[in-house]
């Protein structure tokens, strides 16, 4: 069998045993994935979702990195802010969440914590345009949309913020947040 037969075999197989939830198998099929060909990054990214899993931060963040090395992807990049988030490195957390959606402005992942750190760090004025980029056909869009409105109103910009509910009630009429919200603004 070939060394690219044997990765892919194996990090399915990782892939498999996450999903189902044994950790113990999926690092060992993802360790196998790693050994057989070092030049792709998803079998790290694999161990280091069992790290975190395992509440072992600093090993995951040296596994992010290391796929990193490899490639740099939304997923590495959104991996790492996400334990640099959990550690206290909110500076760093930030700068890799907007990294992640400048690859992908539809990762969730760094969707979150961008707009956690934002309000965290008093940066709402740096979210709202990698909100206002999240992709327009998501199925996500309206709540990432009820978070903008929410920024918008926290930077005082409440005519932005009544036209984003706007959008979501024409599509959405029974979106109870958002009737909420815009008739808090009057």
């Amino acid at each position: 069998m070939s060394n690219h037969l044997d990765y892919e075999i194996n990090k399915e197989l990782g892939e498999c045993y996450l999903f189902m939830g044994d950790l113990e198998k999926a690092e060992e099929y993802y360790r196998k994935a790693a050994g057989s060909n070092g030049v792709h990054p998803d079998p790290y990214l694999g161990l280091a979702t069992i790290a975190v899993q395992r509440g072992n931060l600093e090993a995951a963040l040296v596994l992010y990195r290391k796929a990193a090395n490899i490639e740099v992807t939304d997923k590495s990049l959104a991996g790492m802010g996400l334990v640099e988030m959990e550690t206290g490195a909110h500076a760093e957390a930030f700068d890799h969440f907007v990294a992640a959606l400048g690859m992908n402005p539809g990762n969730l992942v760094a969707m979150n914590g961008l707009l956690r750190l934002g309000y965290h760090l008093g940066r709402i004025d740096e979210v709202v345009a990698h909100l206002r980029a999240f992709p327009e056909l998501s199925p996500e869009k309206d709540n990432v949309r009820f978070s903008l409105a929410g920024c918008l109103i926290s930077l005082g910009r409440k005519d932005e913020a009544r036209a984003e509910l706007e959008t979501i009630l024409d599509r959405a009429p029974d979106h109870a947040d958002a009737r909420e919200m815009y008739a808090l603004l009057g």
